[in-house]
């Protein structure tokens, strides 16, 4: 596990490092690196869940605000928008089904580090 953890937390640290472009830079570079320290603290076996709870919280309430955007994404003719650099300038609802995809992929992580940091029961 402490090589998936690695990955993962050079991978947020990577898309939060991408996001300095970005309309909105510190929202995103503050969801990423938050999920980058997860990763690396998870590399050591501690988890904060009260930390991972929050994030989730967040996440899922962005994820909501975002709905608009990926339903208007998956209504459209051409799904392969989503890959075009240009389109986001174009539609907005672009920005928003890859803001919503970068949400979920830090939500399936932190379920993932949720059930691994799970106290094991024992029987007598």
């Amino acid at each position: 596990m402490r090589v998936i953890n690695s990955l993962l937390a050079m991978m947020f640290l990577v898309f939060a490092s991408l996001q300095i472009n970005d309309p909105d830079p510190v929202i995103w570079i503050l969801i990423y690196g938050t999920m980058a320290v997860v990763c690396v603290m998870a590399i050591f076996q501690y988890y904060l869940r009260w930390l991972m709870i929050i994030q989730s919280i967040c996440y899922i309430t962005y994820c909501v605000i975002l709905i608009p955007g990926i339903r208007q994404w998956l209504a459209s003719s051409d799904r392969s928008l989503l890959f075009d650099e240009l389109a986001k300038m174009q539609y907005s609802y672009i920005e928003e089904s890859r803001e919503f995809l970068g949400l979920v992929i830090c939500l399936v992580v932190l379920a993932g580090l949720w059930f691994k940091s799970a106290p094991v029961k024992r029987k007598n």
